[in-house]
């Protein structure tokens, strides 16, 4: 098995993408675990950072 520390996303769809930030959401708000909210926004910010736009403008894109 090849060992790697990163993982590609770049084939994920919207769709998809947008079901894992609100299961991350769901499930850090229903279990009080704060790792999970903390994901989730980092990856919200990465991906608005590569998108050139803010945060809110990018979740309003994935829900189009």
């Amino acid at each position: 098995m090849h060992k790697f520390d990163k993982i590609s996303i770049a084939e994920m769809s919207k769709k998809d993408m947008l079901i894992i930030l609100e299961a991350l959401d769901y499930t850090g708000k229903n279990t009080n675990i704060k790792d999970f909210i903390v994901l989730k926004n980092n990856i919200v910010k990465e991906l608005s950072l590569l998108a050139d736009s803010s945060e809110e403008e990018f979740l309003n894109y994935l829900e189009k």
